[in-house]
């Protein structure tokens, strides 16, 4: 990325640059926080924390908050023990959180923040590609309640997001492939040319991803202005993730946890399924769809035995609605549509052709 972008959102300013010390000092400049904190797992402050502080003389008396990395982290318990340490350390609602991670810190980190103090300012720092093109921007903050996926949270906007590729650079591939589903989600419920595009990089590197951040970015982006708290347009960032949570949730209680964005690959294609029949979308999207998904996703395997807790954990989905389960699903490549109601047999189906295809 040869230049830094700007890009203006209704509560905040995200900067897109390979100068993430200059942007933080930008920002920094022009307040005056009563003391500042950095939240970060042991990955991130081992990897990037050395990047952004060596280069800005603003973090010399910041307080570290260090958790353990993992989606298991993102907890009531761990949340307790940072309000714990920022009361300890004297922390006041003039105070900063920067949250440098990925989306378990941002998603924690935007919480604590929240509601420490009936809320401090914080901005995000997002060092995985997953968090810099969807988990960090929006406005979202929260935690998981046991096995259940984001079922205590708030809307709380940072006050600027920082995005440096260069972070990128030590990020596992199995992360890529989290961060490239949520990119493919964009395409599939906005923009058929973006999924195009997408659907046909050769190798899925940082290297070939970096130069789709910006759209990812301005999708989520102008879905989230004109509906920032979930009434109705926004859902459709939804696609995917009734399922996919279920899913993911499924194997958190399990000795193979699975990555966030891999789970939402596996309810897409479960969902697209489900668009076929509740939408009546063609049947040739659900095999590009397909074909894509099990592509690069055929490592993740549930079986029919998983089928009931799988249902029952997607029964528990925060976006139901009394008895209804409400999804986003696809009319076409590009286009979805918003409160679509889904049956507990329609899922079971759904899931069946996750693990037979059209032939089960």
């Amino acid at each position: 990325m040869d230049k830094a972008i700007t890009i203006k959102t209704s509560d905040y300013t995200i900067f897109l640059g390979v100068n993430a010390a200059n942007a933080l000092d930008v920002f920094l400049n022009t307040k005056s926080y009563s003391k500042i904190f950095v939240l970060m797992d042991e990955n991130t402050y081992t990897h990037c924390y050395p990047v952004l502080s060596s280069d800005t003389e603003n973090l010399l008396n910041a307080e570290l908050l260090l958790i353990d990395a993992g989606e298991d982290n993102k907890n009531i318990e761990i949340a307790t023990q940072l309000w714990e340490s920022l009361t300890d350390s004297g922390a006041d609602r003039h105070s900063l959180l920067i949250n440098l991670g990925g989306g378990v810190v941002s998603d924690l980190g935007g919480f604590v923040a929240s509601i420490f103090k009936r809320g401090m300012d914080f901005i995000n720092i997002p060092t995985s590609l997953l968090a810099m093109i969807d988990a960090s921007i929006g406005g979202k903050t929260g935690i998981n309640l046991g096995h259940y996926k984001n079922q205590i949270g708030l809307f709380s906007p940072p006050k600027q997001i920082i995005i440096d590729p260069r972070f990128l650079e030590t990020l596992p591939q199995e992360q890529i492939l989290s961060a490239y589903a949520e990119m493919l989600k964009h395409g599939l419920i906005e923009d058929k040319k973006y999924w195009k595009e997408l659907s046909e990089i050769a190798e899925l590197t940082p290297k070939n991803l970096i130069p789709y951040i910006e759209k990812s970015i301005h999708i989520k982006k102008q879905i989230v202005d004109k509906d920032p708290t979930e009434k109705g347009l926004r859902k459709v960032l939804n696609y995917g993730h009734s399922v996919g949570h279920a899913i993911e949730s499924f194997f958190m209680d399990t000795d193979s946890p699975i990555l966030h964005g891999e789970a939402v690959a596996i309810g897409m294609l479960a969902e697209a399924y489900l668009s076929t029949e509740i939408l009546n979308m063609a049947v040739k999207d659900l095999g590009k769809i397909d074909q894509n998904i099990r592509l690069h996703y055929s490592h993740i395997y549930i079986d029919e035995s998983q089928i009931d807790t799988i249902v029952s954990l997607t029964m528990h989905d925060k976006k139901k609605e009394g008895l209804h389960l409400n999804f986003s699903l696809l009319k076409q490549i590009g286009q979805c549509e918003i409160n679509q109601q889904v049956t507990k047999e329609q899922i079971i189906r759904s899931l069946k052709y996750i693990i037979h295809g059209f032939t089960g």
